[in-house]
């Protein structure tokens, strides 16, 4: 039997509607109830039942199909354990944020340490401002603002804009990894600039050569720095201009714990 990986399942935080779908259906029976109750659609549902499950790596709901009410479904004894442990995590949050929240010069402590509970592979990590939220069919684009005068965009489904619960002016992570960051001077021509790109002017803080690309750190106006790379042997230095391309699809919107 495999063993539980609740951890990982919770990694994303207890905010997530991932829970708040599993909570509903321990308490209706009901996938499709719970979806209404969390304002999802019934496949986003279904989608957030999954990614737990993939992430628990053990069953957590139990479908019945058919029979006098239509069929239903509820939460296995791992499930359960799994909101368990999400209700403690959430209290040991909550009584770790009430020490800085009201400390002085510490406003903004309780969002850090939010922010340091995602782990990732991807080198860039910016915090953000949901400022645009846009559907256009299965496909909704998010505007990210970095700062006061940096924006960047990231194409997601409509499903997971349903399960993050995006509106503008939440606070956000844009998170991308650094080979999809393609650097270039600003008078050039930058790499990966498509139609649905973003491109992000800054100066450069640091360079790296290499065989297979230049590693170039660029500092974005206000401050955020940015990783990504430059065709080998660019000849890029400190302090030069440049551009960094990214297209929306490699853009990733996470949401603090």
């Amino acid at each position: 039997m495999a063993s539980p990986r609740f951890g990982d399942a919770l990694g994303h935080g207890t905010s997530d509607k991932r829970i708040d779908i599993l909570r509903g259906i321990g308490r209706t029976g009901s996938i499709s109830q719970a979806a209404r109750d969390a304002g999802v659609s019934y496949k986003a549902a279904w989608q957030a039942v999954a990614t737990l499950t993939n992430l628990a790596g053990v069953p957590l709901v139990a479908r019945a199909v058919g029979g006098a009410g239509g069929g239903g479904a509820t939460l296995t004894a791992h499930g359960e354990h799994l909101l368990e442990l999400a209700d403690a995590l959430a209290d040991a949050r909550r009584t770790v944020q009430s020490r800085a929240g009201p400390a002085a010069g510490l406003a903004g402590a309780g969002d850090a340490a939010a922010r340091l509970s995602i782990r990732t592979s991807m080198r860039n990590q910016l915090p953000a401002t949901v400022a645009a939220v846009s559907v256009t069919g299965r496909i909704v684009r998010i505007g990210l603002r970095l700062g006061e005068s940096t924006q960047i965009s990231a194409r997601i489904t409509l499903e997971s804009a349903e399960l993050l619960g995006l509106e503008e002016g939440m606070g956000a992570i844009a998170l991308c990894k650094a080979t999809a960051v393609r650097i270039a001077r600003v008078d050039g021509t930058a790499r990966g600039g498509r139609r649905q790109g973003n491109r992000l002017e800054g100066v450069v803080a640091s360079a790296t050569r290499g065989a297979d690309g230049d590693e170039v750190v660029v500092v974005l106006e206000g401050g955020l720095q940015l990783v990504g790379f430059a065709a080998s042997g660019s000849g890029l230095r400190t302090r030069q201009r440049v551009c960094a391309s990214v297209d929306e699809a490699a853009v990733v919107v996470a949401l603090p714990g």
